[in-house]
This record gives structure tokens, sequence and C-alpha cells, in this order.
């Protein structure tokens, strides 16, 4: 509720699952993701290894190749932290050390109370150091902020500064021992790095940009079925480095591929994993029994007391088995089971008899050699036939070691591969690697050992990460780690893991993987993306600082910063942010558009999938999505399903999965659980969780102690993917009483991706919301749940195209998701400090802080808040971004609320269109085919106006011939084009422009010609003005007509400012004196109240009189008051006698004073800082002397063939505007603003728009009636009373019981322009409670009522729906698309006009209407388009000259493509060329009678 009653605006909310938990930040997910990877502000003590850290790392330290010198990065810096007038330096002094475990904990300047220490869960004292100087703590401190960059056209960003360490080395000549000769340590810059904005935006030469995260393949092991799903595949993906795949054949051969070259038997690669033997390969995989024999006779071994698998499980037994004390444990014919195995066990007994054919299907597992004569009776992997066993006892061998593949998990691959296998040491195995990944080079035992090992084991080349290890456990151990997640190079035992679990997938032991499932796809947000374009830098790098260390000179005397050269470093950066797939141009049309596009999800980009090859499967909805990854809102067109947006709740954990939140159900009853973020005078540490019932009996304990409390927030259970696969999870809508049971026994709910229908005892996690589902703008569309998913999409897409609008209105039918979108989107603005407002203008609000006075922080929480807001700013899309207050001189406002409304934002909420009266009818055809018809009232009162701004700039350079120049004098230009420059040349704001008018006046100087004698004397007579310039002006485009409103000029440093400049610029420091007179008015007044505070009231005991004048100031008896306390000087304050006074007034009056002075001087010094910097110049690309900037704004009416919609996808063009007389009214003679076409609705089946035009009929109403009432009375009692009488059957009575009266009128008072619903997605308003509502409106309970024709007064035969719905204007207006031409610009080779609006090209008249134009034989119409509106520069020119001279001639030339063709054939050396033949008079006509 709390965000909704800052703005006084309540929203009815119809929800019946109430929220447990709030909606996390919504651009939490791009910050914290670079915030993680730059860990800018934390000491290289903390920080952890990840992000830049973790690449550095990972790249360091650097040897020369003669193993003689070694770079090593010591750690990095970003940024310089100082306080405002730079006394203070570092980041230590954000610093306290814990009491308890002696840990560093950061500190937090800004918010007073008690810090926490993240190792041990202690809270300490917040005690940051303030400086001495200025009274302020450490901060970045930039260049150039946001706006500075934005207007510059530079980069936002911070000095990347590293320390290096080198170290050079003696070597010793014979024994190679290195010892130390030298370390120097030493800061190199590295450069500059981007650094987000506040609202998760880069600002990358001057325009806003969006870093989209990309769902990628996570690293891990995987397995497939293959084509013909007889045989599987096994692969296993790094992060980086080389992939591994394991296949086999319908021969049962084992195969491996490493990076997708040729195939080689896997027997191969397990003997260069270093199984030298077949018998490692065979016992690594199968299990392997040992055989004796005695007596010729043959007993299967047992070690007893240890248990190892064995295959005689399965087995029939041909003897009974008896135990020592002769007790039958088993009889003969009994099938071994493991209860029998354990019997065995139990009865240690070692050897069971056995009989020739149990040991069918048996081979031997190692070689079997006669002792006597050395003979190699069998081999490893030989089937061990009854000849051959005989043969055997016959030459007295005593044991035999044997497998079963047939009877083995791993089935007969593993031994037929050996079979087919001529490769017998690890030597011969990996030159056979070699050969096959490297064909054509001669291989060497040494380089196929150093390729074999560098591919998997050399943590340069090779990172597994530990997300890939993560899903290497759970795939193959079920969670269980054998290995840390930190060991990021695989192992011999990883692949032999691998290759049995492949095996065993024939045998069902085990699953196959599904690649779209969402625990095989992961995020990869801004700062993981940033790291793996440094890592790119930096590997370029490195091999440029070996090259150096090896060619150096004298390393004794080099500087690491001499070996260092970032430049490749930043080019990488530069080049991701400038020309990735995945930095885009951020879509600033509105800020729902902002927010969606930092949440969005993208398959596509470096290291992700192509449109062209992304099958179905890829960008289908699958069921992990649920409550991770929005099911509607993704584009129409080729990326579909490829490009898709986060859901409300979802967030993505360390590991990048995204991860949805659950309530737990233990017993079929709902379990709220807390979490503690102070654990108060109690045991628990802060973090802990538990149930709700517990920490509230655990508090009440405390209180009767007299102890603190325990502070709680609530909790839910984030799961990934393959977590929640595990559990069976209820839908939010499951009916739950009071105490959180779930009613019905059987319960709807979803388990490993299906649904299913199971006993509430069995549930274990219930959905936190509704809402968790779909994604901001999905949410932000009333009754969802009644329109078809395709609209849906359309919907919630096209509410990001929404124009901002002259005056903003929220929606009476919204969702309650408004409030936090325009909240989180940046777009409003949020008092950072509570206070009171100190004054309020349309450019800024002044906020006066007033804050407890802790001893430590005096200086800090007093002084005021200065917001300045942004005046009419252009957005990326020519929008218009302009914010404006909400607040009154003298209100209280709270941290957090919104003080000021941005564009598309209507007190604090977000409003994209306007609330219009529609009614569904056809009308005169007009509303054919989803035309739309709309009255000109809305035209008239501006209800969707919207203001859009276009930039034009022009530089002057420095040319060869002469510098450029922006002045007014330009040759041949008549004065009345030159009305609106002033002298430098340059429009005035404020000026109306159209296309073809002058907005910077520019000349260029020509190349010399030779001048004729005439010409030498007038210049020599009149200078060089009348020189060689010609007209390079700016002027304003076609298709352009609106106002000035801004200019912007910089000039280069050191180049003498025009005047216009320094207007400008006197203007700017105009602002920058006001702002800080206002401070220090705050500051004084700050100061006085506390003198008051410590003076006030008391009465003086003795006159005063003036030291140096001796004048009497006060008189004995005087009371101090603030006017008296002001009126005299501090060296007077001090003397000043009275009863009891404390010797340490006067200490603190100094105190006080000086405190006020030095915060006033430090003030004055940022803001002369600011001025120096305004007058110094600006930083121009090389060559330019001096940019311009115009800005024109341009007011778009609502005009025919403008493109609106609903939320419903029910959009349509503007087909008609009519008068408001001919529109159909109601019975009260209400004419209705915008009638849509009936036939919209049915087949699309978006039924969600006619119930929000329902209910917003009823709230429209509801509000006039309210109105009314409060008109008669205003006393709170009967308010009350008469809310009450109209919400009876609703949620809302309640809440209105809960106001107090000056509250209550404050909610009646904004319900008068209607009353504001909340239908939230699948939670919605019901049929009857529209119908309750429409009822109290006193409005018919169909929603539909008779109208009457406009034009002739008659009414419509049947009833019609009516009512209020919102609708949008979206940015595909008409003016930006009409375009006509007569002459322009032409292509240079062919002639022909150019084409497109932005060229001012011409229309195509392509070979089809040639057809046509042929079909009815109009031969001169063709000629003309072929020729002279085309490409024949003869004829166009004789056309012109008919025209001007009033002839009606027209002469065709030869078409210029015809003399391209001809050219182009010469140009094969085909001799063309024209013959032009005298034409022979044709014969005259013969005369007929």
């Amino acid at each position: 509720m709390a965000e909704k009653k800052i703005a006084f605006r309540n929203r009815q909310d119809f929800s019946k699952i109430p929220a447990t938990i709030q909606i996390p930040n919504l651009i939490e997910v791009q910050k914290r993701s670079y915030d993680r990877f730059l860990q800018m502000d934390l000491l290289p003590s903390e920080r952890d290894d990840a992000g830049l850290q973790a690449v550095f790392q990972s790249v360091f330290p650097i040897t020369d190749f003669r193993n003689v010198s070694q770079l090593e990065f010591v750690d990095y810096a970003i940024g310089n932290w100082e306080c405002k007038c730079g006394h203070l330096k570092g980041l230590h002094h954000l610093r306290t050390t814990c009491k308890n475990c002696g840990a560093t904990v950061v500190t937090d300047p800004f918010h007073p109370g008690d810090v926490l220490c993240h190792k041990c869960g202690t809270f300490n004292a917040n005690t940051p150091d303030f400086c001495n100087k200025c009274g302020d703590p450490v901060g970045l401190q930039l260049k150039y902020d946001v706006a500075e960059c934005e207007e510059r056209g530079m980069t936002y960003s911070a000095p990347l500064k590293v320390t290096m360490r080198l170290t050079i080395f003696d070597k010793d000549p014979e024994t190679n021992n290195r010892t130390i000769r030298d370390i120097k340590e030493q800061e190199v810059f590295f450069g500059d790095v981007p650094l987000m904005t506040q609202n998760g935006t880069f600002i990358i030469n001057g325009t806003e940009r969006v870093i989209v995260s990309q769902l990628h393949r996570s690293p891990g092991v995987f397995f497939e079925t293959a084509n013909n799903r007889t045989y599987f595949l096994g692969k296993i993906i790094p992060y980086r480095g080389s992939w591994v795949e394991f296949e086999y054949d319908q021969k049962n051969i084992l195969y491996v591929r490493i990076d997708r070259k040729r195939k080689f038997l896997g027997t191969i690669f397990l003997r260069a994993l270093g199984l030298r033997t077949d018998e490692d390969i065979l016992r690594t995989f199968y299990t392997v029994d040992r055989i004796a024999v005695k007596d010729k006779k043959l007993y299967w071994t047992l070690e007893p007391g240890i248990e190892r698998p064995t295959n005689l499980v399965g087995l029939k037994l041909s003897h009974a088995i008896k135990a020592k004390n002769g007790e039958e444990v088993a009889h003969s014919g009994r099938k071994v089971t493991a209860s029998v195995l354990k019997e065995i066990q139990k009865h240690k007994i070692s050897e069971l008899e056995i009989e020739l054919g149990d040991l069918e299907g048996a081979y031997v597992a190692s070689d079997v050699i006669d002792t006597n004569t050395g003979e190699v009776l069998l081999e490893a992997n030989q089937e061990l036939t009854a000849d051959k066993l005989s043969k055997m006892i016959d030459a007295g061998i005593g044991e035999v070691n044997v497998f079963f593949p047939e009877r083995d998990d791993v089935g007969t691959v593993i031994s037929a591969t050996l079979r087919r296998d001529s490769v017998k040491t690890p030597q011969e195995a990996l030159i056979e690697i070699y050969r096959k990944l490297r064909p054509g080079d001669p291989p060497t035992l040494d380089t196929a050992t150093a390729l074999f090992h560098g591919m998997f084991f050399d943590a340069r080349k090779y990172d597994f990460s530990r997300v890939g290890r993560l899903k290497f456990n759970i795939k193959l151990f079920d969670r269980q780690d054998p290995t840390g997640l930190d060991k990021r190079t695989l192992d011999p035992d990883d692949f032999y893991h691998t290759i049995r679990y492949l095996l065993k997938l024939r045998r069902n032991l085990g699953a196959v993987d599904d690649i779209d499932h969402l625990g095989n796809r992961r995020v990869r947000a801004v700062g993981e993306l940033l790291e793996n374009q440094f890592r790119i830098g930096l590997v370029r790098m490195e091999r440029a600082i070996k090259e150096k260390m090896s060619v150096y000179q004298e390393m004794s005397t080099a500087m690491p910063h001499d070996l260092v050269n970032a430049k490749p470093v930043m080019a990488a950066i530069r080049e991701f942010f400038g020309s990735s797939q995945l930095s885009q141009f951020m879509d600033q049309t509105n800020p729902l558009s902002e927010i969606t596009h930092k949440r969005r999800l993208s398959a596509l980009g470096p290291g992700g999938l192509s449109r062209e090859r992304a099958g179905f499967e890829v960008r289908d909805v699958h069921p992990t999505h649920y409550g991770r990854i929005c099911p509607i809102e993704t584009p129409e067109g080729p990326n579909i399903g490829l490009i898709s947006s986060l859901s409300c709740y979802a967030r993505i954990n360390d590991y990048g999965f995204i991860e949805s939140p659950y309530r737990r159900v233990k017993g079929g009853r709902v379990i709220d659980y807390v979490q503690v973020t102070h654990a108060g005078d109690s045991d628990y540490r802060v973090g802990d969780k538990m149930e709700k019932s517990e920490a509230q009996k655990a508090n009440e304990e405390l209180r009767g102690r007299k102890k603190r409390g325990i502070e709680l927030e609530p909790y839910s259970f984030y799961l990934s993917a393959w977590e929640e696969d595990k559990w069976t999870i209820a839908q939010a809508n499951a009916e739950l009483d009071e105490k959180g049971k779930i009613t019905s026994e059987l319960v709807n709910a979803r388990k490993a991706g299906n649904f299913v229908l199971i006993s509430r005892d069995d549930i274990d996690y219930i959905d936190v919301s509704p809402k968790q589902l779909v994604s901001v703008a999905a949410s932000l569309v009333p009754f969802l749940e009644h329109d078809d998913a395709n609209r849906a999409l359309m919907g919630a897409n096209m509410q990001r195209q929404s124009v901002p609008l002259l005056r903003a209105e929220a929606p009476i039918v919204g969702t309650g998701m408004e409030g936090v979108t325009a909240r989180d989107s940046g777009a409003v603005v949020l008092a950072r400090r509570s206070g009171i407002i100190d004054s309020v203008d349309s450019e800024r609000v002044i906020v006066r802080v007033e804050g407890e006075h802790h001893p430590m922080q005096l200086s800090r929480e007093v002084g005021s808040d200065i917001y300045q807001l942004t005046k009419f700013k252009r957005s990326n899309q020519n929008t218009c971004i302009n914010q404006k207050p909400i607040v009154k001189q003298g209100d209280h406002v709270k941290k957090g609320q919104v003080i000021a409304d941005g564009p598309c934002t209507d007190h604090g909420e977000l409003g994209l269109g306007r609330n219009v009266l529609v009614s569904f009818m056809p009308w005169r055809g007009y509303n054919f085919e989803d035309a739309i018809l709309v009255s000109e009232k809305l035209v008239k009162e501006d209800y969707y106006t919207s203001v859009h701004i276009e930039e034009f700039e022009i530089e002057a350079r420095d040319t060869k011939l002469g510098p450029e120049e922006i002045t007014r004098d330009i040759p041949n230009v008549s004065e009345s084009a030159l009305r609106d420059l002033d002298e430098s040349g340059v429009i005035r704001i404020g000026a109306p422009v159209k296309a073809g008018d002058i907005l910077v006046g520019k000349v260029t100087p020509k190349g010399e010609t030779q001048l004729t004698p005439e010409e030498k004397l007038l210049r020599a007579i009149f200078g060089e003005k009348a020189g060689d310039v010609r007209d390079a002006s700016l002027t304003c485009p076609p298709g352009i007509e609106g106002v000035v409103v801004d200019v912007k000029i910089f000039s280069r440093k050191g180049q003498e400012k025009d005047e216009r400049a320094k207007q400008i610029e006197g203007t700017q420091i105009a602002k920058l004196e006001k702002n800080l007179a206002d401070e220090i008015r705050i500051l004084t007044d700050e100061r006085l109240k506390r003198l008051e505070g410590l003076l006030g009231a008391k009465v003086v005991q003795a006159d005063l009189h003036d030291e140096r004048t001796n004048k009497r100031l006060l008189t004995k008896d005087a009371v101090l008051d603030r006017e008296t306390i002001e009126r005299i000087s501090t060296r007077n304050l001090k003397r000043i006698k009275y009863a009891d006074k404390d010797p340490r007034v006067n200490e603190q009056i100094d105190e006080i004073e000086e405190m006020t002075s030095r915060q006033i001087d430090v003030l004055r010094k940022i803001v002369r800082e600011k001025i120096e910097k305004l007058q110094k110049g600006d930083e121009l690309p090389p060559g330019v002397i001096k940019l311009v900037k115009v800005y024109i704004a341009m007011k778009r009416k609502l005009s025919v063939g403008d493109k609106m919609a609903g939320r419903h996808g029910n959009k349509g063009v503007i087909a008609r505007i009519l008068p408001e007389e001919d529109m159909p009214y109601l019975e009260d003679g209400t004419p209705v603003e915008i009638v849509l076409n009936p036939l919209g609705v049915p087949s699309r089946m978006n039924v969600g728009q006619i119930l929000e035009t329902h209910l917003g009929w009823a709230g429209h109403e509801l509000g006039k009636k309210i109105a009314e009432f409060m008109v008669e009375n205003s006393e709170a009692g009967q308010v009350r009373k008469h809310l009450k009488q109209l919400f009876k059957d609703t949620a809302f009575v309640d809440h209105v019981t809960e106001l107090d009266d000056e509250m209550l009128l404050k909610v009646a008072k904004g319900m008068q322009d209607g009353v504001f619903f909340g239908s939230a997605v699948f939670d919605g308003s019901t049929e009857a409670e529209i119908k309750s509502l429409l009822d109290q409106a006193g409005l018919p309970t169909s929603g539909k009522t008779f109208l009457y024709d406009g034009m002739t007064g008659d009414r419509f035969e049947q009833p019609v729906t009516v009512g209020y719905i919102y609708m949008l204007k979206l940015s595909h207006l008409v003016d930006d698309k009409i375009h006509a031409r007569s002459i322009g610009p032409y292509s240079l080779i062919t002639q022909q006009p150019l084409g497109g609006k932005a060229q001012f090209g011409g229309q195509r008249f392509g070979e089809m209407e040639v057809w046509a134009l042929e079909a009815y034989g109009a031969a001169y119409i063709l000629q003309e388009l072929l020729t002279a509106k085309s490409d024949d520069v003869y004829g166009r020119t004789k056309i012109y000259e008919a025209i001007v001279k009033g002839e009606a001639a027209i002469e065709p030339g030869v078409p210029e493509s015809f003399n391209v063709l001809i050219r182009e054939l010469q140009s094969l050396c085909l001799d063309v060329e024209l013959i032009k033949t005298k034409e022979k008079a044709a014969p005259a006509p013969v005369a007929a009678d």
C-alpha cells in the first residue's frame, strides 16, 4: 500500500491474493552485474575473485620467453575517491573495523544507523571520516557528470589505474636457478572505463545505450539422443576452450570428436588420458570378478566385509551355499539377489562354487599367462570359452579375472572399441590425436603432448568455470560435490564419468538433457560480457608485453609503464560498447520502453544463436519459463522467441541462472518465512531465516524483557529451474483459509514441468503472486487473462511504442503496477532524504533537510537537496523528456517519495495514454478494417498532442583553404531569410521555423579561381570579404516545422567565443549562482535555528554594548529570540551574560559558526570550479573549431493516419476526425470521443477491452457522484459514510475505515476525476464486481445504452457498449511517414532520383507498374516516366526550361542508364558505339477523294 498512499491516488485493488514480498527493483539485473564486475567501491583486499579482478589474475603474471623477468598484477583502482575539497583521499576513509572479528566494514555517510559486518554478522557504529575543511565524506569525483557527457558527446567514465610489479631475476647459467635482482612497483594508467548511470544505462559518445543480457547455453556436460534415437551423444562444453563430444554408432564403437573435427576411437582418447594397457581401460569401466581354480573346480571369490559391485547378482546358484557352521544360506537353483548377497557377506563367505555354464558371456580382464612357458594363453578382452577355460585349467592357472560386457551397465561398447583399436601405447595415442586435429603438421611426441595437455588441463586455455563444474556435479553425481567449484579445468576422471554415464543411457539408467530447459541456459549480464571483452584485450596486450620484454635492451632500467601498452584493452572495450550486437541504442520512447529494454534477454549476439539457424524449439515457450521468462512479451517477426523479457519477480543468481520466488508449504499449510535484517538483542544473526510465528514469539519474549526486538522482512525461497524440478508447486490462486491452510483436497500443481492434480499434503511450495508469470509490460495490461495470447503480445509490445503526451493521465483501470514501474524507471524524481519543501518552481525543487542530530554527524544532515528538473530534453527517439513538480512549498516529504513527475507519469504512476469515452459501433463505414473514428474534441483539447524534439548540428572546421566561419554574413541570401539569426549567425530561441529556413549561417572558403582585373580592383577596395566563400549553412530539412527551443555552442579551447556563446555561458553561470545563493540561505537559516535552540528564550542579565562602537545592542532583562540573534554578530553573542551560563556554550557557538562557514566555503569553491570549467572551452574532435546544436520542438496534434491502440492489441489507424456535434451522443447529450468497430473483438478474442470499458465507465461515473456529494457535504464523517455505501461489496471498505479524516478527504478529493481501479493480472475484478460497481454508479449493468446519431438526431436501434477505455497514441505518426518530392538529389552514376524519405527521394516506378501502363497503352506517360522524370539529364533540364518559359514541348534525350550499360560493355572490351543515321522522310500521304 505504501507506494500508493504517496501520490494521493488510491487505486481500488480487486486482488484476492495478497502479495507477500515486494517486487524487486526492476533494473537491479543491470546494476548488480556491473557493480560485481567493477568492484569499484571496494578496497583491493575486499574484492572477490570476479569481474576485473578475476581477469587480471588469470592473465598475470606475464613472464618473458627467457624466464628472466616477470610482470605481476598487484591491484587496481577506478576513479578518484576524495571529498569535495580534495583534502581527504582514498576509500579507507569510508571504513571502520568490526568490534567482533576485526574485519573492515563499509560505512555509509548518508544514512545514519549501524553498519553490518558481512563476515561475522555484527552491527557496528557507522563512523565514516568527514573532512575538517568541507565537512564532506569521501565520494567518487568525476570530471564530467552524466548531463555534461550527454551534452558534449563524451563517454561517462572513470580512469582505471593498475599497480604492476616488475621483478627481474639473475639466472645461474649452470644450475638454471633464479635469484631476484630487482623489484619495481608502479601505477600504470590503463584508460577510462565506462560507468553505469543510476538508471542502468551507459553514456557512450553522448548517446545513452543499454547492454542487453544474453541467454546462452550453460557450460557443463550434456547428453542427447542422436538422429535415429537408438544411440546417444555426450558433450562436455566449457565456458572457454575445446568442446569434446562422445558418440557411438550401430556397431557399438565409441568415438570422440574434439572441436567438431574428425572423429577417432574413444580408446585412443582414453590411452592419451593415461590408461596405458587394455586392462587399465577395462578395469576403469567394467565390474571385474576373480574366478579361482582349485582341483579343477571353479570358485567365484568374494572379499568379505568389503562392499564392491559384482556380476554375481542375477546368477542362478548351481550349488547350495553353506556357512562355516554348516547352516544353509541359500539352496541351489536360487537366484542371487541383493538380499542373498547381504546374507553371504554376513556369514563372511569368501568363495562360491560355480559351474562352467555360469561363465557364459565372460571375457578376461587381464592377460592370462602360463607361468611355466611364458605363453600368453588369453589376451585381455578375449572371450572366455569352454575350451579356452579347460586349456587354462590344464596349464594349472590358479585364477582368472573376468567381466561380463552384456550384463554390465556399461554394455559392450568399450570392449568392442578396444578390439578395433590398433594403438597400444599412450605415446602412439597422443600422436594419433595430433594427426586428427592438425592434419598436415608433422607430429613429434613433445608437440602432441603439449597440444593435448593444453586443450583440457591448462587453466589459461581451458575454463570449465564454476557454473560448468556445478552443472557437471549436478548431472553426474546428483549434487554431491566431489570436486570443488573452483576447479576450472578437467581431469581424466571427469572424462571417465562422462563416458560411463553416456554408455549407461542405453540401459535407461540416466536421462538425456533438454537443451531448452532453463537449467541448461544461463544469462550473461553486462558484467560478464564486459569481462570477456576485457580478457580478449588483455590477452592481446600480453603478447605485446612478452615481445617487448624479450627485445628490451636493458631490462634493469625498464619500468612497468614502458612495457604496458593498454591500447588493445581499451580498443576491445570501445568496440564492445560501440558496435557489439548486444550494445544497443536505448529505446527511450517512454519510461516503460526503457525498463523493458534493460530487462530484455537475447539469445542472439556473439556466442549465441543466429536468426537463420534458430529452430522452433529454441523459440518456443518451455515449462521452465514459468515465473522466469515472460511467455507473452516477445517481438513479432524473425526474432520471435529469441528475444524475451524477464518476469516481474525473477532474479538472476550468482551462476547466471534465472530464479523465481516461492513460499513454503508444509502439511497443506502455507508457512510465511522471514529474514532477520537486524538482530536486536537476540542471538540470531543477520540473514537468518525462520518461520514468522517463531520470530513473533522471540520478539514478544524480548519485549517482555525490555530488550530491543528483531527487525524482519518477508522472505521467499528463490528456486532455479533444475531445483524446481524436484518439488511439487501449487499456483498462487490455490484457495487458502485465514490460517494459510489450502482448502481443497486436490490442488492443481506443477511437477517437473507437468501439470498434475495432487493432494494438498504433497505440495512443497506455492507461487508468490499470479503476476510472477509475466513481465512488466504484460503486467500493465488489465484483464490480460481474458485476452488471446497473440493479442496480449501485441498489447504488451505496443505500450512500449506509446508517445509521451502533453498531459499524462493514469488509466482509470490499471493493474497496480503503474507506481512500481514509474518509480524504478527513473522517470520520476524521488526525494533522496526526508525534509520540508523549501521552494518549488518549474525548473527545480529545493528540499530543506532536517536530520536528527548525531554527535558525529552534526554537519552532514543539515543543508538542502536541490533537485534540478529536466526540461524539454530530447530522448533517443526524439520524444520529449520533461519533468514537473507535484509538491507544494511547505509539504513534508519522506525519503523515496515522488516529488516530480516525468514523461508519461501522473502523480507517480505510469500514464502512457488517455481515458476516452468510447462506443463500439460501426459508423458510416469509417471504422471498417480496424480504422478509428475520433471526435474533434480530442484534437481541440490537446488530448493526444505530443511534443517531439529534433536535434540538428553543424560544425565549423579548419579546411586546407582556410577556416570555415559561422556568421550572419552569407553571400546571395536575402535579408528576410536572415531575419531570425542573431549577429553570430545562430537562430534565436523561440523562432518558428519551417523546411528550408536557415538555422545556422556558415560560409566555407572556395578554391581560388583566376580573378579578372575588375574583381582584383573590387577586392583591393573592399578588402577580402567579397572573396571566394560559398554558403554552407544548416537549413531546416523537409517535413520539419516547429519552434527553436534550445541552442548549444561548443567552442574549441583557446578560441575566442562569439557573443551568443558568451550569452549562453552567462545564463548557465547565473543558474549556478542562484543555486549557490539558495544553498547558502538554507545553511544560514539552519545556523540561526541551532543558535536559537542554544540561546533562545534566555533572559539577558546585563546591558550588552558593541566592543568597537560601544553602541548598546541589548538592554538588561531582554529575552533572546530569533530576530535578536540574527542581528548580533557571533563575537558579541559570546559576550552576553545570562543566568546559569554553561561554559561550553561559547565553544558550541564557535563550532556552529565554523561549520557553517566551512560548508559555505566549499560550496563556493565547487561553483567556482564549475564556472571555470564552463569558461575554459570544450574538447572537440581534431579539426573542429566550433560546434553548434539547434533543438527544434514540434507539436504533433492527432491527425488522420496516426496509429492508435489500446492495451489489448486493439490497434488501428485514424480514418476520420469528426466535429463533436456529429459524433453519436448519450441520452444526456454527452458526445462519445472515439468510435471503435465491434467486429474487432470476436475474431481477435481480446475481450479484456470490453471489460475495461465497463469498469472504466463505472469508475468515471462514481467519480462524478463523489464530486457532486462533496459539493454539499465536505464533513469527513459524511464522506466516509458515503464512500462505504458506494464500495459496500469490495475490499476498499476496510481501507476507508482505516484512514484518518485528513487523509480520507484527500483520497476523496483525488477520486473526483474518477475512481481508479487496480485489476491485477490473473487476479482482477470479476464480472459480478463490475456489475455491482455499474449499479452503484447508476448505470445499466449490461454496460450498454442507447445512443443518438449526431447527424440526424435519431436514436440508434440497438443499445451500444459505451464506457471509458485507455487509448495510446503510438510512435508511428503520419507526419514522420508522409513525404513528397518534385526535384531533389540524384544518384551519382545512374542519375536516377534517390529513394526514401531520409534522402528526400522519389517514388520507385518498378517493372510491374510499367506493365500496368503498357496494358493501358499510355505511351507518352511511360516515355516521360522512363526518361525525363528518371535519368534523362538533358531531357529534365529542357522540361524545366519549357515550364519556366511556358512552352508545352517535351524533348526526350538518351537515358543515362543507357550510357552506363554501354560503358559496362566497353569495360568488358566490347567496342559498342552509337551510330546515328538520318531518319528517312515519311512518304507523303496520298490525298483521298
